[in-house]
């Protein structure tokens, strides 16, 4: 988890990183939390399409109930983001093979620096097509 570790430590720039350990969820809950930030995950293989990672997104990172499982909702909130937090994003290339203008428009909000008084980074983990530059590689 070297790579986890880095980030977590705050040697490693940047809030987007593309990741492939094969390490279980609870494994990486449990060492992100140890490090004393809050941890979420979204299970990319189970929600595929925009709507459906939008309200993963808000589920994960536990949004309050006006959250509209929307772009500009999930810009709101990030910014409303308190504690540092790292989310895992599991099978994160449905939705860039399935939906390319939507994820180009998630990338785009996840890699704005946090607004907020926490850190928030987000792993990108497993595979898919080719990330811009703006994801760096954990690897």
């Amino acid at each position: 988890m070297s790579g986890l570790a880095a980030v977590l430590a705050g040697r490693v720039a940047g809030n987007l990183h593309q990741w492939h350990g094969n390490f279980e969820v609870a494994d990486v809950a449990n060492a992100v939390e140890h490090a004393g930030w809050a941890f979420a995950h979204v299970d990319g293989w189970r929600a595929t399409t925009k709507p459906e990672v939008l309200a993963a997104f808000g589920d994960a990172l536990a949004f309050p109930e006006w959250y509209g499982a929307n772009f500009d909702a999930l810009n709101d909130c990030l910014s409303d983001l308190t504690v540092d937090t790292l989310l895992l994003w599991d099978g994160w290339g449905t939705l860039a093979r399935g939906d390319e203008h939507a994820f180009t428009v998630m990338l785009d909000l996840l890699a704005e620096p946090t607004r907020g008084a926490g850190r928030f980074v987000v792993l990108l983990r497993g595979d898919g097509p080719e990330l811009p530059g703006s994801v760096t590689s954990l690897d």
